[in-house]
């Protein structure tokens, strides 16, 4: 390693002398860190998008608890006159 941090060597004019085997390697290096932070991204999507989900169905299952509770409130309050005939 050079004392700049680089891996390769420099001639005079400045430029690096990467072998093929250098170059074939940062870029799969950067091939790979491109396609974590792809990944890290939609994860952080999916995640959202479950957590909305799951709000969503809560909410859901709260409203059906409630009209379940209204009608059967309302179901022991109706009056069936056809009840007293019997």
């Amino acid at each position: 390693m050079t004392d700049n941090g680089q891996t390769g060597a420099m001639n005079s004019d400045g430029r690096d002398h990467l072998s093929k085997t250098e170059i074939s390697k940062d870029a799969v290096q950067a091939g790979a860190e491109a396609a974590i932070g792809t990944v890290s991204e939609v994860a952080t999507i999916v995640t959202g998008a479950v957590k909305q989900v799951a709000g969503a169905l809560g909410g859901l299952a709260t409203e059906l608890f409630e009209i379940r509770d209204a009608s059967k409130r309302a179901m022991e309050r109706h009056v069936d006159p056809s009840d007293d005939q019997g």
